[in-house]
C-alpha cells in the first residue's frame, strides 16, 4: 500500500506507526478521526522524519508530540 495518497486509512496508519516509534501510551491522541485529511501532508512529513531519523531522544519525542498536537483538530 502505498501512503503517498491522503485518505483516511492512510491516515490511520501513519498515526499507528508514529504511536508505535514514539511509544504512545495514550493512544486517544492518536485516532485518526481527531486529524484532518488536510494535514496529510505535514503528518506523512512527520512519518517521513520520524522513519529516517530512528532512534530519538526524549527532547525530540517531545518536539514531536507537540507538533501533533498543533496538526491536531
Amino acid at each position: 500500500m502505498s501512503l503517498e495518497y491522503p485518505s483516511q486509512e492512510n491516515l490511520k496508519i501513519l498515526l499507528d506507526e508514529i504511536a508505535d516509534h514514539l511509544s504512545v501510551v495514550n493512544r486517544t491522541i492518536m485516532d485518526a478521526e481527531d486529524y484532518d485529511l488536510d494535514k496529510y501532508d505535514e503528518l506523512k512529513s512527520l512519518y517521513d522524519m520520524i522513519k529516517r531519523k530512528g532512534h530519538l531522544s526524549m527532547l525530540e519525542t517531545q518536539a514531536f508530540i507537540e507538533e501533533l498536537r498543533n496538526i491536531r483538530k
